[in-house]
Formats: structure tokens, C-alpha cells, sequence
């Protein structure tokens, strides 16, 4: 199936850029372009895409108000966010606020069709090199916890913390299944499982609460 994607930025050349770049790609179609974010709220529920490219710092509606309204409309959107900074403060709140992942704007033409396909397939982008150090940076300077539990990490098993842990490092599935030496169809169950008892969406707020509730310290 092909995966239809929105471009959200309010620079041309670079929506342009991104949309000559991903229709060149199998598999993936440009079905909009917008160039705020209040344009995207209405392209998205216009569209329908499968994957939504969002710029964060963007006039009259930035992406991180954008990002959180879409979510909110549809709790299954994916939102891939885009940044010229990879220590973006507004990064982490559009994670907090339910996008799946982000990507630097100077990422590669399959750098970038990669992270549309791993969002479209309903994973997070959690790339370890540089979302782990985001999430680290400004876990210490969240004040507010955004995901919370009466219960914290208490209703998980042992092995399902472990999991989480290695979630937050940056691991995906198949290290985390080579790590614990157990089988990568385990892992996803854990993770899923993981996802239920803690109320969150995907693989990348997994990483923040483990981060927000101390369970994993940045370095």
C-alpha cells in the first residue's frame, strides 16, 4: 500500500524539496502541502494522510500547537516531526504531545523515507543518536510530568521494566531481544503490554515517562 504523506513547513523550497525527494521514493506519495499549522489541522482532516511531515517553529500556528490538535482529533495520527535543531525544546513537547518521532532537516532522501515508513508501520523514530540525547537534555528541565500513573512503573513485571529501560536508551526490538537473549516476538508483547498498563501511545513516550519518572537518569 502506498503511504500518503503531508508536508507541513512554511518554507517552499523546503516542502518542495522534501516532496520531489519522498515521491521519487516506492511506496510513498506527497498528498498535501501546508504551510502553518492551522493549515495543517485542515489539510489533515481534509486529506487523511498516513504520515504527517510537521516544522515546528512556523508563523500563526507553530507545529507543536498543530501537532497536539491532531493527535487530540485522532489519537492514532502520526505526526513525524521535523527540526534544524536536534536540542529543540519544542521537539520534546510535540513528543510529550504525542508525535512519533522526529527528523533533522538535513537528513538523508532515505533517511527521510525510512522515518516515513518506520512511523507509517506504527513505530516510533527513536533514533539513538540523537533523540536519546533531546530526551535526556530536556528531561532535565521538564518541571511538569506529563505522563503519570497512580500507580508509576508498579503495575509492570520485572522484565517488563527492563524493557522499558532499554526503550529509553534508544534500542529497538530486535537489540532489545539481542541484549536479553530472548526472542524479538517476545520483546514486542512486552512492549505492547508495556503501552497498556501505562496509558501511552507508542515507543517514543514509553521513553519519556522513563525518563519523567526517573526511571532512566540522563547521563
Amino acid at each position: 500500500m502506498t503511504i500518503r504523506v503531508l508536508i507541513v513547513d512554511d518554507q517552499m523550497m523546503v516542502r518542495e524539496g522534501f516532496s520531489v525527494l519522498l515521491n521519487a521514493m516506492e511506496g510513498i506519495e506527497v498528498v498535501g502541502e501546508a504551510v502553518n499549522g492551522r493549515e495543517a489541522i485542515a489539510q489533515v482532516a481534509a486529506l487523511k494522510p498516513d504520515v504527517v511531515l510537521m516544522d515546528i517553529r512556523m508563523p500563526e500556528m507553530n507545529g507543536l500547537e498543530a501537532t497536539r490538535a491532531i493527535v487530540a482529533a485522532d489519537a492514532d495520527a502520526k505526526v513525524l516531526v521535523l527540526t534544524t535543531f536536534d536540542l529543540d525544546e519544542y521537539v520534546y513537547q510535540a513528543l510529550q504531545a504525542g508525535a512519533s518521532g522526529f527528523l533533522l532537516k538535513d537528513a538523508s532522501a532515505r533517511q527521510l523515507a525510512d522515518g516515513v515508513r518506520v512511523v507509517a508501520a506504527g513505530e516510533a523514530l527513536l533514533a539513538p543518536s540523537v533523540t536519546r540525547r533531546l530526551i535526556t537534555e530536556f528531561a532535565k528541565l521538564s518541571g511538569t510530568r506529563v505522563f503519570t500513573s497512580s500507580e508509576g512503573t508498579g503495575e509492570l513485571t520485572e522484565r517488563e521494566t527492563e524493557v522499558l529501560v532499554l526503550i529509553a536508551q534508544g534500542l529497538s526490538n530486535a537489540e532489545i531481544a539481542d541484549r536479553l537473549i530472548i526472542a524479538e516476538s517476545t520483546i514486542k508483547t512486552h512492549v505492547s503490554r508495556i503501552l497498556v498498563k501505562l496509558g501511552l501511545r507508542d515507543r517514543t513516550q514509553a521513553a519519556v515517562f522513563a525518563y519523567e519518572t526517573r526511571l532512566v537518569t540522563p547521563a
